[in-house]
C-alpha cells in the first residue's frame, strides 16, 4: 500500500543541508528522492537492530545508534552522523534559534573501541564539529567531534587505551 511521501532534511557535516523524501511503496519498500535522484529501497529490520538496505541490487547492512538530535549511521564501515527533521521539526528550530547546545557537554564512546589519537588537551579552545579525538571500533576510525563551541575542561582519553560504549571521555564547556 502506497504512503504518502514525507519531506525531511538532513545535514551533514560538510555537506550542509540536503532535502529528501521518502514515501512508503509497502512491504518494507520505499522510494527515496536525494538531490533530484529517485532510487527503490527495500527495507529489512534484522534481529541485532541493524537494517538490510537492497539499493539499486546493492546490498548494504546499516546500523543506526541516536545521539540526541543526531543518528550515527555505520555502513560500509563508516560512522556518518546525520542529523535529519521533517518540516514541522526544523519550523520549530527555526523558531527556537536553531538548535545549539548550552552549558557542560559530556563527549561518550559511541561504541567499545580503542583511543588511538587524541586531538585536543584539557584547556583547548575548540569550535562546534572540531575533531577532540579518533576511536578505532570495529576496524574503523571514527573521529569523535566537539558538541559545541567552548573549551575543554576534562579529558579521561588516553591515547591507546581501550574504552567501552558510553565511557565518558571528554567535557566541553
Amino acid at each position: 500500500m502506497r504512503g504518502r511521501a514525507t519531506r525531511y532534511f538532513a545535514t551533514l557535516k560538510g555537506r550542509g543541508q540536503l532535502p529528501l523524501e521518502v514515501e512508503p511503496l509497502g512491504g518494507g519498500r520505499f522510494a527515496v528522492t536525494l538531490e533530484g535522484k529517485r532510487r527503490e529501497v527495500d527495507a529489512l529490520p534484522l534481529d541485532h537492530g541493524a537494517v538490510s538496505l537492497l539499493i539499486d541490487g546493492e546490498s548494504y547492512s546499516v546500523e543506526f545508534e541516536e545521539h540526541g538530535e543526531e543518528v550515527a549511521v555505520l555502513v560500509r564501515n563508516q560512522v556518518v552522523r546525520v542529523d535529519v527533521a521533517d518540516e514541522r521539526r526544523l519550523r520549530l528550530r527555526a523558531a527556537h534559534g536553531g538548535f545549539t547546545v548550552e552549558g557542560r557537554q559530556a563527549v561518550s564512546a559511541p561504541m567499545p573501541g580503542k583511543v588511538v589519537k587524541l586531538m585536543a588537551k584539557v584547556g583547548d579552545q575548540v569550535k562546534e564539529g572540531q575533531g577532540l579525538m579518533v576511536i578505532e571500533a570495529m576496524k574503523m576510525e571514527n573521529e569523535l567531534t566537539s558538541p559545541k563551541s567552548g573549551k575543554v575542561v576534562e579529558l579521561s582519553a588516553v591515547e591507546g587505551a581501550t574504552v567501552e560504549k558510553d565511557a565518558p571521555l571528554a567535557v566541553v564547556e
